[in-house]
């Protein structure tokens, strides 16, 4: 470095004294020093003013250095890059899949004397024209799968279940992108159906109203089941969550009772075959508890359905047993296979008392009722699914509450399912009067707890499939089920 000062001292030409660098760039932070107060050698200053090409140079490479831009243009880009899912999830659905094109389910070839239309001309034809009508299946499935995955890791035993229902239902708004707040919001999207959990002998249809609390046990058997909708569009799936691998039986039996189900079904298929095969599979299996051994039971009363627009149960029922049902599957129809297994009678009903006591009073507050898993009092169990029927008679209403109430279920939910925390959440109160009116006069119906035998365990296992006119697609499947 020396022999290099030196060189460029020698090459160097002076106009006067007085002359100052050509290149007067000065070092970031530095000062400007006045002329009278320099007290450097003449051989410093010779130093400093005799090398312009280097000092341009090195200040050129200094600016290069300096240079923060990459790093900004990285972070820039690392920003819009894919977003990825938060925990709990927040992050509309059509954000994480900008060009709108959402994950297919599980494609099923038809077989035997289906198998032709998966190559079929005609029938590639009509399958493409089901787009749209496949693009909202696909946009909820893909909610119902990512708010369930991270449900199964976050609910855990301790939490009420009015935490575990709403903390479900904010994460499917929040992927559909309607919070259901303003009016007509959630016909567009949100909850295909309120979330059921249903503990341990109640099967289905129990979720809890305002006020509830009722926690979840580490014993406990719960049922958790959601719908999702896009444009009326429903995916409707359920799965069971239990934290003792003594009841793993009881759940693997419905989960193969299922996906037998799912295997039978296609097009032209009888709904009797579907239930002898789901039958087959869940009775042979049995679950030991606490020393004794269960035979897993279908519960008869119970089936699967077919889903229309905006109307979660379509018309057709698919039963869990075999039986002389010779209905058929068709093309281009939606159904959800779900089965449920039982150690006690295998056979549901619904308590009257437990359905409507709280309609009788807004304020009832019942002496809770110990049983053996739980205590249970009767507003607990008392009834919280509703849904306007599609085919709902047109009769004066006398009480002003109804009127009110039904002109805002009809905005709001249109024939999709609700419960009365929705009615709570939108700021209606002191409304059960008028509620019990509707379901009176046949315009809303109400769906009560189904329970089997006290002390008994149940599960439930559910997945939903269009029958295209090529392949059979089960849109909810997922990694997790």
């Amino acid at each position: 470095m020396a022999a290099k000062a030196a060189e460029g001292v020698s090459n160097l030409k002076l106009d006067d004294g007085t002359s100052k660098p050509t290149n007067g760039t000065l070092k970031n932070g530095d000062k400007a020093t006045p002329e009278g107060e320099h007290e450097d050698s003449d051989d410093d200053a010779d130093e400093n003013d005799g090398a312009p090409e280097a000092t341009a140079e090195g200040a050129a490479k200094k600016k290069k250095k300096r240079k923060p831009r990459k790093k900004k243009k990285a972070g820039a880009s690392a920003s819009s890059g894919p977003k990825v899912q938060t925990s709990p999830p927040r992050v509309p659905i059509h954000e994480l899949f900008p060009a709108d094109t959402y994950p297919e389910g599980e494609i099923c070839e038809y077989r035997n004397e289906n198998a032709y239309r998966t190559t079929n001309e005609e029938k590639r034809h009509l399958d493409r024209m089901n787009n749209d009508f496949l693009r909202d299946y696909r946009r909820g499935a893909e909610a119902h799968r990512q708010v369930r995955q991270w449900a199964q890791k976050w609910i855990k035993p301790g939490m009420s279940l009015t935490e575990i229902a709403e903390g479900i239902e904010d994460s499917v708004r929040a992927l559909t992108g309607h919070q259901g707040l303003e009016e007509g919001d959630a016909i567009k999207g949100g909850m295909g159906f309120p979330t059921g959990l249903s503990i341990n002998h109640c099967a289905a249809h129990y979720t809890p109203n305002a006020g509830n609390k009722m926690v979840l046990q580490q014993e406990d058997v719960m049922k958790v089941d959601f719908g999702v909708h896009i444009n009326g569009r429903i995916v409707d799936s359920a799965f069971t969550l239990t934290f003792d691998p003594v009841y793993d039986n009881l759940v693997n039996a419905c989960k193969d009772a299922t996906n037998a189900g799912i295997r039978e079904a296609g097009i032209d298929v009888r709904m009797s075959d579907i239930g002898a095969a789901i039958q087959e599979v869940m009775e042979s299996y049995e679950c030991e508890i606490k020393g004794t051994t269960y035979p897993v039971k279908c519960i008869r009363n119970l089936n699967g359905h077919s889903i229309g627009h905006y109307s979660i149960h379509g018309g057709k029922t698919v039963p869990i047993v075999k039986g002389g049902d010779q209905t058929k599957m068709e093309e281009g129809e939606t159904f959800a296979i779900e089965t449920f297994g039982s150690t006690g009678k295998g056979y549901v009903r619904d308590d009257v008392r437990f359905a409507f006591s709280s309609l009788r009073s807004s304020h009832s507050s019942p002496t809770p009722v110990p049983t053996s898993q739980h205590v249970l009092t009767t507003s607990q169990m008392e009834t919280s699914h509703y849904a306007k029927r599609d085919d709902a008679p047109k009769v004066a209403l006398r009480v002003s509450s109804a009127k009110t109430l039904l002109n805002s279920i009809t905005k709001n939910f249109g024939t999709l399912p609700w419960c009365r925390r929705y009615l709570d959440r939108l700021g209606h109160d002191k409304y059960l009067l008028g509620l019990n009116n509707l379901v009176s006069a046949g315009i809303v119906e109400a769906y009560p707890p189904l329970c089997d035998i006290k002390g008994s365990y149940t599960a439930q296992s559910e997945h939903t499939f269009v029958l295209r006119p090529t392949v059979k697609e089960v849109i909810s499947r997922g990694d997790d089920y």
